[in-house]
Formats: C-alpha cells, structure tokens, sequence
C-alpha cells in the first residue's frame, strides 16, 4: 500500500509515491508551463498543466507494484481558473498568483466593506494576489464570464480532472477573500453584494476530506483510487515537517520565504489586524495558521549573484564566498524589499536598500549583508506573532532551498535567538498532501498519528550563540528604525513626498 502525494507548485510540478511510514519510493518533477502573452502578463495553459500533472503522476506509479491506497494534491495558493459547470470545460486559463492585473480590482474591494470587518471574517487582506480580485478582473474583461461557472484553484482544477468531482479544502478557500472563517464557509452575503452568485466557489471541506474517486485513470493510478485536495503548498509542507501544533514554526527558505505558526481557531480582532500576518485554516484539521512572507529572500541572493558575476556565481562559488564571511554581525544594513514589503509593514511599492556601505567592504560583505537582512525581517514576523498572539514559539523547523548554506542558517538562529532544525522531509509539500488525504481516508487515526508514523531526526541542528545574539538585538532595532524613513524616501517626492 503507496501514498501518493502531489505537489502543483509556482515552478515546479511534483509527485512523489511513499510508504505508510513516509519513507519516498519515487519522485518525479517537471516544470510548471508558465506561457507569456502578448502583454506581457504570463498564464498556465490548463491542458498543459493537466499533460504535466499526469506525466508525473504516471512516472511514479506506473510500474511501482503497490496499489495506490489514496491521492492527495497540493498547490500553489491564489492561483486558479474559471470552469463552465454545463460543459466542464475551462473558460480562462489559469490565472497566477503573482499577476498583477488585478490590482485595481483589490482597491475596489477594499473600499467595498471596512477592512477590519472583512479581516476577522477571511483572516486575509484585499490585495491582486486574491482570488477575489482576479474573478472581477475577470470579469471587467467579459461582463457574463461568471455566469454558470466555477472557481477552482490549481489543486482542486487536478482533483476535478482525476475525478470528475469539484470541490476544494478551507486551506485554499481562505486564500479567496470569499471564504468566512468563523462560519467554515462561503461569505454568501458578500458575494451578492459584489453581484456575483454563490454558487461561484465550489463547496469546501476540511483538508484531506475525500472528494471522489478516480474516473480519468493513469497508468498506475486506477480507477476507484480515493483522492483528496490537500491543500496549501506551504501549509503541506508543514505537516510532513510537524508542525501541527503551537509551539513550534515552520519556515520555507525558497525563492520567496515564508514564516508559519499554528493556532487553536479563534476570533481574530484587532490585535491580529494590526499584526499584518494572515491567518486560515491549517491543512492539519481543527487548527489555525499564521504566516507572514518575504517575496524576496532567496530572490536576494539570485539577484546577488547576478550581478556579482556574469554569468551568475554557480551556488558553488557562493558557498564559498559564504565561508570567507567576517564572523561578527556585519556592518552594512540591507532592507530586503525587492520585490515591496509585505508583513508586519505591508507596503508592495517599497524599494529595497544597502546603509553603510564602504570602499572597503567585498562580495562577503555584500552577501553578509543580505542573508542577515532577510532574517531580520523574518524575526520582525516572529515578533509580530509574539506581540498578536502572546506567543510565537522557541523552535522552528526548516526546509527549502535556503536551508542549504549553513551560515545563512547560523545567522537566522542567532538574530532570533531560536533552535533551527533542518528537516530530513525531500518533498514536503508532496508527502504533506498525502498524509492529509491518507488521515482524511482513515489509514492513520488522526493528523497526529500519521506526523508521528512518518516522522525523521532533523538533518542538522543550529542552536543560536549567546554572545552574538545580544549583538543582533541592538543591529535589528536599527533595522527596525530604518523602517520609516525608507518607506518615506520610496514615496513620489521623496522625503518631501
């Protein structure tokens, strides 16, 4: 008996089959065929994305000798289509998260209703990424395009394909800025008001709730085989990293970084509100979530090595420069906004800066410089969820790419002065998926069962120094300090602006 998990990411389309104990038998992964258009805006093609969803899937179960006992999919947030419900058909592509297009459409949300109002009801803020407000841009660009259709984000697009079935988890319907989180369901009452129907949304469940069967059948993946929407890519990877419960964080160092704590359900007010993070349902069943984000954490340091080399320093080369970093907190201050700001001082025009830079100062200093400004900003999330929410939590598990350069780990340890476990999960957002659909079905007792069953020693430990500490401390309250004028400088006018 197999798990199969599957992972629909930004980049990347994963699947991975594993045993009950977690242990990988097989992944496969493909790239995520983003298509440019004319306008520069970029799509996924919906047949496309389904031709590399059934490749992978295919590659790690055709063949494997063991019967797939549940399928559980995973995706990128925000990210979704409209399908026509009397064909089943697509009517648009796919349209990303990170599309722009419908910013006007979020500022007109957020004149639609008082945001504090609309915040304890979705936990999130009106903004282009939500679903929402790709819909009425959707809509602006063809008056009747909602009529007799659906909405359905990346995961649930895929559980459609596999089973003929629409539906969706509250993980992904809590990133709609539709979805009502104390009543666990669609916000009729606000849809009417914006004129759209409430069927828009399809119905929502618990993460990991079985939705169908399998009726298209791949190789390997035979008809009858149960299949559940997992949920959140981010939220996922948590549950294979275990972290289901307060007390511990999860932080994913990709491209862009996100930090995550789980809550008991509560009534958010006015305390969470000016926290600036976001909160949902967690793809572990009867918990919350917290998250804030760094867009550009990682992307800091692609954007480092291109233009310290060209081509780009190989990651090789980086390390190396890594290693010749001064050992003392550096000199110079980076404030990591390349792509606008995000938690706890939400700001998307917001440039990015270096402060004290020397003639004196080389590429490790650079690099110095920037690993320990995306940690500053990720404990100034930590510290908003402490100041929200009473606690953050002392440990936090680790995966992503970043995890990778061990200063940079060093560094994040000692700005936070917390332990940092780097977990030993290859694919967590994949193996994530699978054991909530496995939990959902009833092969483990509970979410806890199965993070117990599946769980592994972290490949390293970093515990935080002392005596550097207490000096990232002063450091990060001069980060803090900049926070103002910087944002002032960014405005039209600069400082007189």
């Amino acid at each position: 008996m197999t798990l199969l998990g599957i992972d629909a990411g930004t980049t990347h389309c994963k699947a991975g089959l594993f045993r009950l104990d977690g242990a990988a038998i097989q992944i496969a992964s493909r790239v995520m065929p983003a298509r440019r258009q004319p306008d520069g805006r970029s799509i996924y093609d919906p047949a496309e994305l389904w031709e590399t969803v059934a490749s992978v899937v295919s590659e790690v179960t055709a063949g494997s000798g063991s019967p797939v006992a549940v399928a559980g999919i995973a995706s990128m947030a925000e990210t979704g289509l409209l399908l026509d419900r009397r064909t089943g058909e697509p009517r648009t592509p796919f349209v990303p998260w990170y599309d722009t297009a419908a910013a006007p459409q979020a500022a007109q949300l957020r004149q639609a209703d008082d945001p504090r109002r609309r915040f304890s009801r979705t936990g999130i803020f009106p903004g282009y990424k939500n679903s929402l407000a790709k819909i009425l841009w959707l809509r602006e660009q063809q008056p009747d395009i909602t009529r007799d259709a659906c909405w359905l984000s990346v995961a649930d697009y895929i559980a459609y394909r596999l089973t003929g079935v629409a539906g969706t988890d509250y993980s992904l319907a809590g990133r709609c800025y539709a979805f009502s989180l104390p009543d666990a369901g669609w916000d009729e009452a606000w849809l009417q008001s914006l004129g759209l129907s409430t069927d828009l949304f399809p119905p929502a469940s618990p993460s990991g709730t079985p939705l169908g069967r399998v009726t298209a059948p791949l190789p390997g993946l035979p008809a009858g085989t149960p299949v559940a929407v997992g949920g959140h890519d981010h939220l996922c990877a948590a549950v294979a990293a275990g972290v289901v419960e307060p007390g511990c964080l999860f932080d994913s160092m990709g491209t862009a970084e996100v930090l995550m704590g789980v809550i008991p359900p509560r009534r958010l007010g006015e305390a969470e509100y000016a926290s600036n993070l976001t909160f949902g349902y967690h793809a572990a069943p009867g918990r919350f979530y917290w998250l804030g984000g760094l867009s550009a954490s990682g992307g800091s340091l692609d954007w480092l090595r291109r233009i310290l080399g060209d081509p780009p320093l190989k990651y090789t080369k980086l390390e190396e420069l890594a290693a010749a970093m001064p050992p003392e907190p550096g000199e110079i201050l980076y404030l990591p906004y390349l792509a606008g700001s995000s938690s706890p001082w939400p700001d998307p025009d917001l440039a990015g800066a270096f402060l004290g830079l020397r003639a004196g100062h080389g590429r490790p200093a650079l690099l110095k410089a920037v690993l320990e400004g995306a940690a500053y900003q990720i404990e100034a999330m930590r510290r908003a969820a402490r100041e929200a929410l009473g606690s953050s939590g002392e440990r936090i598990v680790v995966t992503g790419g970043g995890a990778r350069l061990q200063p940079w780990l060093q560094i994040k340890a000692d700005v936070t002065g917390c332990r940092h476990e780097v977990t030993a999960v290859p694919e967590a957002a994949a193996l994530g998926a699978a054991l909530v659909a496995a939990a959902g079905s009833n092969l483990y007792a509970s979410i806890e069962e199965a993070v117990t069953a599946t769980a592994r020693p972290p490949l390293q430990i970093v515990e935080p120094d002392a005596e550097q500490h207490a000096r990232y401390r002063r450091l990060y309250e001069q980060f803090v300090a900049w926070q103002e004028p910087l944002r002032r400088l960014s405005r039209p006018g600069g400082s007189d602006g």
